[in-house]
């Protein structure tokens, strides 16, 4: 057998193992809440572009308002749609209702506009007229909907929760439902259960240290700990309040014996003003708190109860709204003014403090570094480098021309920089490095003037150990901004073997 049938044959093989893994390899995905409880708030559409210029890929609205959905159209951005407590009652009272709304409100605008959940009710027990008995009626009422249009395996329904759904959550073993609404939770969570939708649930450390400062540390709220609590029933170790909450959820599931379902964390933030008394309520602690829980999610840490598992979450919100009611808080906590200026800087790529005087992101060696072998081909290497800097999601613009790091310019030199920065955002491990044998890992540390240098045979290169915030091109690949995770790593290389194998 020649090597181009060889090639097709191996080609097949991995393209069969890839298809096998797209469906059940995704990673853990940060989004934005985008509410619209305001009267001074850009249109549809210029929200849809302040979306994309930082690089959003999923959303949370909170209704199925026509022109939002319009504005979304062919961006690629992944929605959660919802339906309002409000209309709870007809949707659980007749089929063709859902039908109707559905017919009217959905199928117009998909798959252009890519929905991916639908949230029927929005934390109905807080509801003061307690709606929560029609949540079921009414979600399966959608998912037949949905199955009419032959949408109900691309579009999963579910519901959302407050915390108050829990009767206990400390420690994070002990977590139960309340009993008082087990009426709702036993039916609901056999929905969820049997048509593998998410538990959807509203975690706000926030307001724990809020209203129980004596009892919760203003660190261990914002990811700021450096002690740990103890979980004695379990001899977990937590360092921060939002995987206390989480995997008191996770125990308060598997008490019931819904071991299957997956969580999904629907809101969570911080606000950046609040009334006098809300003192925590700050720019400063609203950018800690949610510049460390991305890195926390896209990095696929996991909980202490579920290490390495992928947890969505959408950060509540893109804009502060001046027409909610409550403390001064409810109203400021956007990630953005109306006017689309920033709250603060908030890096959603997770990927560290960016130095304003050097332009580089400050990121740890960890005491290893990931560089380009020295004994192959150059048609190896460019290849390794088109795929890290295009689907490996590594952002190469500090290696563009003027950029820090361009110099020398230099194949080695890029695929360095673009390697090193793929390695350490995938949790520095062997497979991290490897690129189809076209990377090696050091121990020396060869850094300097944020830079990488080092010595491939006779030839002195160099290759950043930092990144540039700003996405944009490399010398070879598109440099997409991407939340890349440790989970996704093995399907991520087998796609490059494919393409270096047809190539």
């Amino acid at each position: 057998m020649g090597r181009r049938g060889f090639n097709f044959i191996f080609a097949s093989y991995l393209f069969v193992i890839i298809m096998l893994f797209l469906g059940m390899c995704k990673g853990s995905t940060i989004g934005v809440c985008y509410g619209r409880n305001g009267d001074d708030l850009p249109t549809p559409d210029k929200a849809v572009q302040l979306i994309q210029l930082h690089n959003i890929k999923y959303v949370r609205i909170y209704d199925a308002n026509i022109q939002v959905l319009k504005a979304f159209a062919n961006t690629g951005i992944e929605l959660i749609i919802g339906i309002p407590n409000s209309d709870l009652l007809p949707f659980s009272q007749f089929q063709s209702n859902a039908d109707t709304w559905l017919r009217n409100n959905i199928l117009p605008y998909y798959p252009a506009t890519k929905i991916t959940y639908i949230t029927v009710g929005t934390e109905a027990t807080e509801v003061p007229n307690n709606v929560s008995a029609m949540v079921v009626p009414a979600m399966q009422n959608v998912l037949t909907a949905l199955r009419k249009a032959g949408l109900h395996r691309k579009i999963k329904v579910s519901t959302t929760h407050s915390l108050g759904v829990m009767s206990r959550s400390f420690p994070p073993s002990a977590g139960a439902f309340n009993s008082s609404y087990a009426f709702f939770l036993r039916p609901l969570l056999e929905f969820l259960a049997e048509n593998q939708s998410p538990f959807m649930v509203d975690a706000y450390p926030y307001y724990a240290y809020r209203d129980s400062s004596s009892n919760v540390s203003l660190d261990y709220a914002l990811f700021e700990s450096s002690s740990e609590v103890i979980d004695p029933n379990t001899g977990l170790l937590y360092t921060n309040m939002f995987d206390a909450q989480i995997d008191a959820v996770y125990f308060a599931l598997m008490a019931l014996n819904f071991r299957t379902i997956k969580i999904m964390v629907t809101e969570t933030g911080w606000p950046s003003k609040g009334s006098p008394k809300e003192t925590a309520a700050t720019p400063d602690n609203a950018q800690t708190y949610n510049t460390n829980l991305i890195r926390h999610v896209i990095n696929d840490t996991g909980t202490p109860a579920k290490p390495g598992e992928e947890l969505d979450v959408y950060i509540f919100s893109l804009f502060n709204e001046n027409r909610k009611p409550g403390l001064e808080s409810e109203r400021n906590w956007g990630l953005f003014f109306p006017d689309q200026t920033s709250v603060y800087n908030l890096d959603f790529t997770g990927r560290g403090s960016v130095d304003i005087t050097t332009g580089a992101n400050i990121t740890s060696s960890n005491g290893t570094w990931c560089v380009a072998a020295s004994n192959v081909s150059d048609a190896d290497l460019q290849r390794a480098l088109d795929w890290a800097c295009g689907s490996g999601n590594v952002d190469c613009s500090a290696v563009q021309p003027s950029q820090p790091c361009f110099e020398p310019d230099s194949l080695v030199s890029h695929a360095s920089y673009a390697f090193n920065s793929y390695y350490h955002q995938n949790g520095a491990t062997d497979i991290a490095c490897s690129f189809g044998g076209n990377g090696v890992r050091t121990n020396k540390n060869p850094s300097y003037d944020n830079c990488i240098y080092t010595t491939t045979g006779s030839k002195i290169t160099a290759a950043s150990n930092a990144t540039i915030a700003s996405p944009s091109k490399s010398s070879s690949a598109a440099g997409r901004v991407f939340a890349r995770v440790p989970g996704c790593l093995l399907m991520g290389y087998l796609n490059f073997l494919l393409t270096a194998v047809i190539s």
